[in-house]
């Protein structure tokens, strides 16, 4: 189970950290991910990050302003978003997925099986 929070609104500029708490054992055996949605578009591919942590992509709309990271400790996975704008307006999804050491990170929506329940973000200009 994926549960988000962190979500709300914020103005153009501000920043804003998104949490996903990741219910049992395996939890450093996925590898995990953001996707957002926001109304009439399509979703899309915001952040992902390796099982171990240590490699990450960032979609290039969010690149420099945006990073993750994850607490296997606390079976823990964040969304740190900085600069936001008004188009980064939209309910924000974490996501998991198995991942085999050492293998690629997914990035596609149908990759990943386990989906949280969202949380919305909305950046007033």
């Amino acid at each position: 189970q994926l549960v988000e929070s962190g979500g709300g609104l914020v103005q153009a500029g501000g920043s804003l950290r998104l949490s996903c708490a990741a219910s049992g054992r395996t939890f450093s055996s996925y590898a995990m991910g953001w996707f957002r949605q926001a109304p009439g578009k399509e979703r899309e591919f915001v952040a992902a990050i390796a099982r171990s942590g240590g490699t990450t992509y960032v979609a290039d709309s969010v690149k420099g302003r945006f990073t993750i990271s994850r607490d296997n400790a606390k079976n823990m996975v964040y969304l740190h978003m900085n600069s936001l704008k008004p188009e980064d307006t939209a309910v924000y999804y974490c996501v998991a997925a198995p991942q085999v050491f050492g293998s690629h990170i997914p990035t596609m929506s149908y990759e990943y099986g386990y989906w949280g329940q969202g949380t919305q973000v909305t950046v007033s200009s």
